[in-house]
């Protein structure tokens, strides 16, 4: 369930089209300026635990993430547990070790844009989205996302700044349960490999979803 979890959780990111940059100018707005200036890629770690609607927190799990200008996305969990989530800018790719499956799905338009991804594309920011100042608390200055869907799948979406940037993410789902995310060792521009956003599914998974069609040259003679 937890996997499953953060499966949702993830997908519910990219689905989010944020609006920040009609944020009214505030302390956390202007936090959010200055660590997306200049920024076209991003890596770094994360633990995240999810709390469920009675309070009940489940185990932390922990792992890496990188970022690239304009839609790529990696997500790995390493501890407890491992998988691999990619967005490669045209799909999304779920890898489940234990259960030697892999599951895929196009990348909308939309889903492209999450709180993190628009990071390194603050040009991409829109009207989907009432974004609010929370104010400081647990250290942290805080934006609020709150979408402006009729049919919404997320509660809202809290980011949580200090003076060196994205610092903390609280995601509330429609049914209460809240996941929390701690960044750290964030850096700025870094060389990623492309293959680090290349999915190839291994060797004896199941692959379950929307494939991409494979393409042949024909035999030179």
């Amino acid at each position: 369930m937890k996997r499953l979890h953060l499966v949702a959780f993830l997908s519910a990111l990219f689905l989010l089209a944020s609006s920040v940059a009609q944020a009214a100018a505030g302390p956390a707005r202007a936090r959010l300026n200055a660590f997306a200036q200049g920024l076209h890629a991003l890596s770094g770690n994360f633990s995240q635990t999810l709390i469920d609607p009675n309070g009940k927190t489940s185990k932390t799990s922990s792992g890496t993430l990188v970022l690239e200008a304009p839609h790529q996305f990696r997500w790995d969990t390493l501890a407890p547990y491992k998988q691999t989530i990619v967005a490669d800018g045209s799909r999304v790719w779920l890898y489940d070790p234990d259960l030697e499956q892999v599951t895929v799905r196009r990348q909308d338009t939309e889903e492209a844009h999450s709180p993190l991804t628009v990071l390194t594309d603050l040009s991409q920011l829109d009207k989907a989205f009432h974004v609010t100042e929370q104010g400081e608390h647990d250290g942290l200055v805080w934006l609020r996302l709150t979408s402006a869907a009729k049919d919404p799948q997320f509660s809202y979406a809290d980011l949580g700044f200090d003076a060196n940037g994205l610092a903390r993410m609280q995601f509330k789902d429609q049914l209460g349960a809240t996941t929390d995310i701690r960044f750290s060792n964030w850096q700025r521009n870094p060389q990623i490999p492309p293959q680090d956003f290349n999915f190839t599914p291994p060797k004896g998974a199941d692959v379950i979803g929307d494939l991409p069609e494979l393409t042949t040259q024909p035999l030179k003679n």
